[in-house]
């Protein structure tokens, strides 16, 4: 008798990889009694924190010791932990390293994962995804899975190749030996300028008699962006090589051929700033080590997202899907496009609070479960109350600045408003366009351009709160799509706004004057 194929196994959601977004989408979707499966080529999750990075120290800060007993609030420096109720497994068990190791979140991937009781199947790789009839098939090995809507939670699946000449014979962070004592007395070429290229300078800087880290553009140094993905403090060293001459450099230029030569590599290369002033240099050692790509190779042609520009991630839009496939949703560092370069979305700390929102879309748009609100009587004090409590509590508002936001949507009619909590600020905006009388509010840096980012003069009055440097809030009204006016409260140091003077009254007013009108 011949075996007949088993039939594909459908679910509602099905979610593609078991490292921290897809476990932390996995927890918020069984919290709701949600039909779903995720998926994980490996046999344990948190593949990617097996390997990477390669030198073991994660940049992502484990803060034990804070002024606050509120878990909440402790929150905005637990960069690690995943969220779930009651706070019984924070990362601080795993680890009491300010900067701890990828070793240590590997283990709590695992028991997290174990805990929740999460439904994962492990061992199973995706092959091909593709779209027939309104519903996605999914093929893995000799399984087949379908579903309504997929979530792909794979994390960084490739190498970034930049176009240049001769890049083959760069080693790839990937693949590079960790140990420095094999680049003793090497002349050593880093292409990159990102935390992977300084986390690889740092451990050779000893050894080698020369690192030169070169890409096109300066290095964006975190304390002046205040993006946690740009180069941290504690790379210092590399810095203080380049400027107390020692020869190991920090080049902007573009590298227009790697050639090797005799044993040793002929790099030529085109300086950025100097008038197109050109050089041919020579290492012992090239490095790569220019980020990561998501794989596309699993997607059919019914299935295949488009690609931001430099083809590293999705095009997503406000909700987190695909922005040409229906159905298609993108959870983690792989959907970070709406704030590239800005908020935390890249990292466990941010893209945690976008996992427990997304779980609600998803609900909504599936299930057919309201999107949850509080209500609020539309007078001055309580907006006022409903901003400061939560200003000074969130810690989604505080890790995803810019981005996050609170939405207090005006019933005219009724005298109440409606209360959302952690929306993109494009997907309010979108949601409540048709809304006459809207706010939201979240938590903003000043973004001027400061000579000295530590020597920024201030100005504590609040009618120049809009020129505060530090993170702050912003209220914002809106009537449409159009915003229409924007309050600023002043910074202060301890992230406490609640004086009266500097907080209370200023939005106090605000409120009262924009509802009279």
């Amino acid at each position: 008798m011949t075996d007949m194929p088993s039939l594909p196994t459908h679910h509602r959601y099905l979610i593609v990889g078991a490292g921290p977004a897809g476990l932390q989408l996995s927890y918020y979707l069984q919290q709701a009694g949600s039909d779903y499966l995720t998926l994980e080529r490996a046999q344990t999750p948190g593949g990617f924190f097996r390997r990477f990075p390669r030198h073991r120290g994660l940049i992502s800060l484990n803060k034990v010791y804070t002024t606050s007993a509120d878990p909440e609030i402790r929150l905005r420096w637990d960069w690690n932990s995943l969220l779930h109720e009651p706070f019984e497994l924070p990362f601080s068990d795993y680890s009491r390293d300010y900067y701890p190791s990828a070793d240590d979140m590997v283990r709590y991937l695992g028991d997290f994962a174990r805990r929740q009781g999460l439904a994962v199947r492990y061992g199973i790789g995706v092959d091909r995804v593709d779209k027939i009839d309104g519903r996605f098939v999914v093929s893995a090995g000799d399984q087949t899975y379908t579903c309504e809507c997929l979530i792909v939670a794979t994390g960084w699946g490739r190498p970034h190749l930049p176009d240049v000449t001769g890049i083959e014979h760069a080693v790839g962070y990937e693949a590079m030996s960790t140990d420095p004592a094999d680049y003793a007395g090497h002349r050593v070429l880093i292409l990159g300028k990102g935390n992977s290229a300084f986390e690889t300078a740092s451990a050779i800087l000893g050894h080698a008699s020369m690192v030169h880290l070169a890409s096109p553009r300066p290095m964006r140094l975190a304390w002046n962006t205040k993006h946690p993905g740009d180069v941290r403090g504690h790379h210092g060293a590399v810095m203080d090589s380049y400027q107390f001459k020692t020869l190991h450099s920090v080049l902007d230029c573009v590298i227009d051929e790697i050639k090797p030569v005799d044993g040793r590599y002929q790099v030529h290369l085109t300086y950025t700033h100097a008038d197109g002033e050109t050089a041919t240099m020579e290492y012992e050692s090239v490095l790569r080590c220019t980020g990561f790509a998501m794989d596309t190779s699993i997607f059919g042609g019914g299935a295949r997202p488009t690609m931001v520009p430099s083809g590293r991630m999705p095009a997503t839009r406000s909700d987190w899907q695909s922005v040409d496939v229906d159905g298609l949703y993108f959870a983690g560092t792989i959907a970070q496009d709406r704030d590239f370069k800005k908020a935390s979305s890249a990292f466990i700390d941010g893209f945690r609070y976008n996992l427990r929102t997304l779980a609600a879309l998803l609900r909504e748009r599936y299930e057919g479960a309201p999107l949850a609100y509080d209500k609020v009587t539309a007078d001055a004090e309580a907006l006022t109350n409903a901003v400061l409590d939560r200003v000074n509590w969130s810690s989604a508002l505080w890790t995803q600045f810019e981005f996050l936001v609170d939405a207090l949507v005006v019933d005219a009619g009724t005298g109440q408003v409606r209360h959302y909590h952690d929306l993109p600020e494009d997907h309010a905006v979108r949601r409540f366009g048709s809304e006459s009388h809207y706010y939201t509010f979240g938590l903003r840096w000043g973004r001027d351009e400061y000579a000295d980012v530590f020597a920024i003069e201030r100005h504590p009055q609040p009618d120049r709160a809009a020129e505060s440097a530090f993170i702050h809030p912003v209220v914002r009204r809106y009537r449409g799509g159009e915003l229409v006016e924007e309050l600023h409260l002043l910074e202060d140091l301890l992230a406490e706004w609640r004086r009266p003077d500097r907080h209370v009254q200023p939005l106090l007013d605000f409120f009262t004057a924009d509802l009279r009108r």
